[in-house]
Parts: C-alpha cells; structure tokens; sequence
C-alpha cells in the first residue's frame, strides 16, 4: 500500500508529510518519558524484520491480487504505539530513499497510512480494550490489524479524493479498496497474531499493557532470546524468502488497474514532483529492490520465473534491513541519550 506521487496532489502531499512529521515528534517527545535502554536494540530488530517482510508479497486467492504485511499493528504491540509510529517511519523513508518504493512527495501519506492509524487507533481503542485483562492477544491482533489497515485504505482513497484524481472515482476506487485490503487484513492478522503468541511464550510481560515500559524490559535473557529470533527470521526472509514474492500487483496497484486499465498513473509533470522524482532516483540504489541492470533485463523479458532467484533481492533484503536497524537504533539511542541529558 506505497503511494505513488501520481496519487496525490502537492498540496495533499505537503500535508500529510506536516501531519506525519507532527506526530513524529509528537512520539518522540512521549517516547523520551518513559524511555528503557533495553527498548532500543528491539526497536532496531523489529524495524529491520519488518523491512524484510514487507518484501514478501502473498497471493490472494482468485483474484490476481497480492499483498504483504504493514507491520504496523506487530510494532505497536511489542514496542508500543510511540516507538512502534518512529520505526515505522524509519522504515518508509529507507524503502522511499533507496528503493524507490512509494513516492517522496507520498512519503507523509504512507506513514500516516501504515503507521498511524495501527499506533493510535486500532492499538489504543481495540488492542488494548481486548486485552486489558491479560488475556486474548491472538483475536485482538487479529481484529486490530484488519481494521488498522482497513482505515489505512480508506485514507488512500480520501487521500486520492481530495487531491483530484479524476481517474479514480471515489466510489468505484472505495469498493475496491476495501474488500481486497480486508482480504489481506486476514492474513496479515493470522500472521500477526502467530507471532504475537509466539512472543508470550518467551516473554509475556511485553504484552501487558497494563505495567510500565521498564518492567516490560527486565528480563535480559528473554530480550536477548527475541532479539536474536527477529534477527534470524529477518535474515531469512529478506536474503531467502523474498525470492518467493507473488508477482501480483499488490491491493493498491490491482484496484488502480481494474478502474483505470493500469496498475500506474502516469506521473504529473509539476515543479516539486519533478525534483523530488530526480532526488529519489540518484538516491535509489536498488530500485525495486534489485540490481539496476537486473531491473532493465527482467523487464525485458516477457517470461516470469517463480521462485525469483535474485541475488539483488538478497542484497536488497539483508542491507535494507540493516540500514533500517542502524536508523531505528540510532533513533532510539538519540531519544535515549537526551532524555539522560534532560
């Protein structure tokens, strides 16, 4: 669900990159006053798995459509909402920056699509609310991703509303947004929810919303045990798994093109997109997550191999995530030492 900037308009654009830099700073402020030093490694493995899972694109049955995990609601949940929202962040701007994945200009509508309606709704006002008394994570982050992400489709098709996207009616968009997200809800909510209840078994206090961050983080042995879980399962997916990726357009892109004919609109010819379309492309050094001449030749072929065995998607996988490790980590250990200082 990457945004395109041919989806929305300069101003939307502005907009939401002052609302998402808002509630960065807004996080970051929250964050500092109940910081743990132990929080932050989590912050850096967890960022740098979610990089790597969304990578993975699952096929949706019978409908050539895809999709992949947002990550938002496993973040909100195991870090909380604050640093969950800053990870999530990190990890849009490094997949915009590097890989060209979703536009610059949309970079403040992707986060707030993917990172705020997980940290400051559905975890709040529905993750929360089941599990208050320590019981039920496996159904509430089940319910809570498929309605985090449902707002996160919704917010797409205002977001391409108000900015005047003629080519995507309201309506037509709408109804085709929300089932195909809520089909990829489900999955990513099993998925979610799987390793929610795998995380209990090693460390169930990290669930509990009910005690403060610092007793959450006590247990070295523990913190140690998922820190190392997260790190070989984001090494294997992002150098290993991401070769198995479905080649469907994912939900935002298979509702482009059964409005519009194409999974793409063409991208406008406007002063601030033009420069930050070149910014993006001196920047991009594996662009769509592979070798520059590997992304030429495949386009040139009209045969699709399944699995992708793609060593620049292996390279891709492992340095995307480890970039996006050093900036989570260097986030939280900024947040950290000020709050020393403070």
């Amino acid at each position: 669900m990457h945004m395109a900037d041919a989806l929305i308009s300069p101003s939307v654009g502005v907009g939401f990159w002052a609302l998402s830099v808002g509630g960065i700073a807004y996080s970051a402020k929250k964050l500092k006053e109940q910081m743990d030093d132990k929080i932050v490694p989590l912050m850096g493995i967890l960022g740098a798995f979610v990089f790597a899972a969304q990578m993975i694109n699952f096929t949706i049955p019978a409908t050539g459509s895809s999709g992949h995990l947002g990550g938002g609601m496993l973040l909100s949940i195991l870090l909380g909402p604050y640093a969950g929202f800053i990870v999530m962040a990190s990890i849009l701007t490094i997949q915009a920056l590097f890989f060209a994945d979703g536009g610059l200009l949309a970079l403040g509508c992707n986060i707030w699509n993917l990172g705020f309606y997980t940290s400051f709704i559905a975890y709040p006002l529905i993750y929360k609310q089941i599990t208050k008394n320590g019981k039920y994570h496996f159904i509430a982050s089940l319910i809570s991703v498929v309605v985090g992400l449902q707002l996160g489709a919704f917010s797409v098709v205002l977001q391409t509303f108000f900015s005047g996207i003629s080519e995507l009616p309201f309506k037509t968009f709408v109804m085709l947004m929300q089932p195909i997200h809520l089909a990829i809800g489900i999955v990513e909510g099993i998925v979610t929810a799987a390793i929610i209840k795998y995380v209990y078994t090693i460390k169930p206090e990290i669930l509990l919303t009910s005690i403060p961050i610092e007793k959450k983080m006590k247990n070295d042995t523990s913190i140690k045990k998922l820190i190392l879980m997260f790190a070989v399962l984001t090494v294997i997916t992002g150098g290993l798994l991401s070769w198995f990726a479905s080649s469907n357009p994912d939900g935002l892109e298979w509702s482009i093109e059964k409005v519009y004919g194409k999974p793409e609109l063409p991208e406008k010819d406007s002063g601030i997109v033009n420069v930050l379309k070149n910014i993006q492309e001196k920047l991009a050094i594996l662009p769509d997550y592979t070798f520059k001449k590997l992304e030429k030749k495949e386009e040139a072929s009209e045969i699709e191999k399944y699995p992708n065995i793609d060593i620049g998607t292996s390279v891709s996988g492992i340095l995307g995530a480890l970039v996006v490790l050093l900036v989570a980590f260097g986030t939280g250990y900024i947040i950290k030492t000020v709050k020393r200082r403070g």
